[in-house]
């Protein structure tokens, strides 16, 4: 048990709460393990399920290797997403109302909803099998602590750095999992916004989004008080490009090839 995890959790959800930042756990606590960040993470969510949040699935952070040495990690990370942070922008006709949260980057992403419940021990098919709908969408992220500076065991205790999924429709799950996903693995993407376009590929993050599910299925199966992924759930598998900052007013979109999936456009508006 990491010392004092119960305050520590309550001090950053007071913090995620106000919209304001702290000092990385790290720089009290240099030697705070992973371990010791998912004890804190799994103390702030029986905190948000006390209050009333519903879970609506896990966030699969870090997941991409060509952005790991531009915010200090070296494996991925994972955390929980709740129903009211996920919207579906087409239904409101691509405005969405950024939350009131620091230093807001947009991260686009391939996400999974499932029929069953899967585990890593399954083959590639079988993991396929319990995935019923396949969607595009934006995480928005965001940095509890200043400059998006933070070691591992920071954003794995601080929300695994979620603010909101925004989903596009999901997809018959058949054409883009075949073959142990590899039409995933294989698709290429663009992110437009202003002054900036950043490309990525499925292979990026973890040789591909089914790849990073499995990864994200063997960390549950050793964290304590981690649930498995039930029916319903969704999980989204991590940024495809690098993040970018994000700010009231702006538009942004993308483009994808390679795989029957569409792009998504979204203009954020103040909270």
């Amino acid at each position: 048990m990491t010392p004092d995890a119960d305050e520590v959790a309550q001090r950053l959800l007071a913090a995620f709460d106000a919209g304001r930042q702290i000092d990385p756990l790290t720089n009290v606590t240099p030697d705070l393990t992973m371990a010791g960040a998912y004890d804190i993470a799994a103390r702030i969510h029986r905190l948000r399920l006390a209050r009333g949040e519903t879970p609506a699935g896990r966030k699969i952070g870090f997941t991409n290797r060509t952005i790991w040495d531009i915010y200090n990690v070296a494996a991925p990370i994972w955390g929980w997403i709740y129903r009211d942070g996920v919207r579906f922008p087409p239904a409101d006709s691509g405005s969405v109302a950024l939350p009131a949260l620091p230093e807001l980057r947009i991260e686009p992403e391939i996400a999974f909803r499932f029929a069953r419940s899967p585990s890593a021990a399954m083959t590639d098919a079988d993991l396929a099998g319990c995935i019923d709908g396949v969607a595009h969408g934006f995480e928005l992220v965001f940095s509890l602590y200043p400059g998006w500076t933070f070691r591992a065991p920071d954003t794995a205790a601080a929300f695994g750095m979620h603010a909101g999924l925004l989903l596009g429709p999901f997809r018959d799950p058949a054409p883009l999992l075949s073959d142990g996903g590899a039409p995933l693995s294989d698709l290429s993407i663009t992110l437009d916004g202003p002054k900036t376009t950043l490309t990525g590929k499925g292979a990026d993050v973890l040789d591909g989004p089914l790849q990073a599910l499995r990864y994200l299925l063997t960390e549950i199966a050793r964290t304590p008080d981690a649930a498995p992924i039930d029916p319903g759930e969704v999980v989204t598998t991590g940024t495809l490009t690098d993040a970018a900052p994000i700010a009231p007013g702006q538009t942004w979109s993308t483009r994808i090839e390679g795989i029957p999936l569409s792009g998504l456009s979204v203009t954020f508006a103040h909270a």
